[in-house]
């Protein structure tokens, strides 16, 4: 692939981004199935916003559910990045500006107290080295008009990551059951996604050992003080502007994402 069309493929979604005009799909500018060339275009987006002041603050994971996987014609997650200006507060309203296309998920989010710098890592290690848990919404977006995307497009896209929001109630790990946790997330009172722990690779932490290998091999890796969204408990669902979403994790609490009327 060529770095030009990867350069196209990261100015159209860039440009997207800023006008808060959705783009054509960048597939069509990529081979198909080279994860490796999407992934080259999130990390020059990535760069150009660390660059302008942008701070990270964790990553996310995606393509947790190995239905969507088999739909996408893949066979791992993926990833994104989370920035500080990505963080939205318990409740607070959420302006249309901020935002093209969104949809909503309830996940269990991770905050680390010790880095994973080495990709060879148990799942004990991430136990270890996770501080806490919390209840999180990741809002998702797409810069793709219509949602029309394939997994070259999320990919390249951020892993059409948007703004999150994280419950205030932090827990320790310690008699959490991550795996059974039921959840059900609410807009209007009303249940509109269901799921639990075992949806997300069958347990969260199994994403969370996932990611923390890919990120130190590929020299990002996770530090103290990351927050890793683990990915979604149920299915992510459309919402409206004047929405208020509701999630409820059992044994983690409960967290509210406002969106602001049009």
């Amino acid at each position: 692939m060529s770095e030009q069309s990867i350069q196209t493929a990261a100015d159209r979604l860039l440009d997207a981004q800023r006008t808060g005009v959705p783009c054509a799909p960048i597939r069509d500018l990529l081979v198909e199935g080279d994860l490796a060339s999407a992934y080259a275009v999130q990390e020059i987006n990535t760069t150009r916003a660390l660059g302008q002041g942008r701070v990270l603050a964790g990553r996310k994971i995606g393509l947790t559910s190995r239905a969507v996987q088999k739909q996408l014609g893949v066979d791992q997650p993926d990833y994104g990045m989370l920035f500080t200006d990505m963080a939205v507060p318990d409740g607070w309203e959420i302006a249309r500006s901020r935002l093209i296309q969104p949809k909503a998920e309830a996940e269990v989010a991770f905050v680390l107290g010790r880095d994973l710098e080495s990709e060879h890592i148990t799942a004990a290690d991430v136990l270890r080295a996770v501080e806490y848990a919390l209840p999180a919404i990741e809002v998702v977006d797409s810069r793709i008009a219509d949602w029309k995307i394939g997994i070259l497009d999320t990919i390249a896209d951020n892993a059409s990551s948007g703004l999150y929001v994280l419950g205030n109630e932090p827990k320790r790990l310690d008699g959490l059951d991550l795996r059974l946790c039921g959840m059900v997330m609410e807009i209007r009172g009303e249940p509109v996604s269901t799921g639990a722990g075992a949806a997300c690779l069958g347990h969260p932490i199994n994403a969370m050992w996932w990611l923390a290998q890919v990120m130190a091999r590929n020299g990002r890796p996770l530090k103290a003080g990351d927050t890793v969204l683990s990915g979604a408990l149920g299915p992510m669902v459309p919402v409206r502007w004047g929405d208020v979403v509701e999630a409820r994790i059992n044994g983690l609490g409960s967290v509210r994402a406002a969106f602001a009327k049009e």
